[in-house]
């Protein structure tokens, strides 16, 4: 699912409630529990691939768009967001290598901080493989989201910014998550809202997600989802300026 979002950023600072005498999880229980909550070990093992596509639209000027990404086991991704007036924007994941391509900000391949967001997010079935993603993992409080109690969790990569993401206490579902990415703009703060979790090849993922960052704020929602659909090889691969920076490097 992260991978059909264009950014990740934004550490929240916000304080945190909880009864005095309320013993807080450990984190691990609670991201243990949201593989549970959302199907368990054993369907996200039996996903091979996933193709999804969907609907954006920005909040403020009603400009819309349409958004598909193609993922699989191999970790290499291939998003594509194509909006009104602006065009398609590209990016992905290809043997380790993160790119995107626009014509806003031209082609370029992510490095650093950047290039270590991108392929932590794009880890298939990333849920089950949060021990290898994250150095540190603490439950730091319980938060009200948007009227729900939520157990908010402080994550610590293995190379980048802490990202804080917030579980529902009756759900155990991801309901909120904040971090801070790195781009040639600089660090940028982001927040995304997830909800309405629907069954998709036997994992629970939300089919409607709210982000807000530099001032916007943009929606999507998943039309459709299919997973252990083969995906071409070449579907993965960059448009040939990206080869050529890939190949000069």
């Amino acid at each position: 699912m992260r991978r059909f979002l264009l950014v990740l950023a934004g550490v929240a600072c916000a304080g945190f409630l909880h009864a005095a005498d309320e013993p807080l999880p450990k984190a691990e229980t609670l991201l243990d529990g949201y593989v549970d909550a959302t199907g368990g070990r054993a369907a996200y093992e039996k996903r091979k691939s996933e193709i999804m596509s969907g609907t954006i639209e920005f909040a403020a000027t009603g400009m819309k768009g349409t958004v598909a990404s193609y993922s699989d086991v191999s970790n290499n991704n291939y998003t594509v967001v194509e909006l009104e007036g602006i065009g398609k924007i590209e990016s992905g994941v290809y043997n380790g290598q993160p790119w995107e391509s626009s014509s806003l900000q031209g082609t370029r391949l992510r490095e650093g901080a950047e290039k270590a967001d991108a392929i932590r997010d794009s880890t298939f079935n990333g849920p089950l493989y949060w021990r290898k993603l994250y150095s540190k993992a603490e439950t730091v409080g319980v938060e009200d989201v948007n009227g729900e109690a939520a157990y908010k969790v402080v994550l610590t990569p293995n190379e980048g910014k802490q990202q804080t993401i917030f579980l529902g206490k009756k759900s155990g579902l991801m309901i909120k998550r904040v971090a801070t990415i790195s781009n040639p703009m600089g660090e940028i703060p982001m927040e995304m809202g997830m909800a309405n979790y629907k069954d998709f090849g036997g994992v629970r993922m939300p089919a409607s997600m709210t982000q807000k960052v530099m001032g916007q704020e943009f929606s999507i929602s998943v039309q459709d989802l299919k997973t252990n659909t083969e995906i071409p090889k070449d579907r993965f691969e960059p448009p040939a300026e990206v080869k050529k920076l890939m190949a000069a490097k």
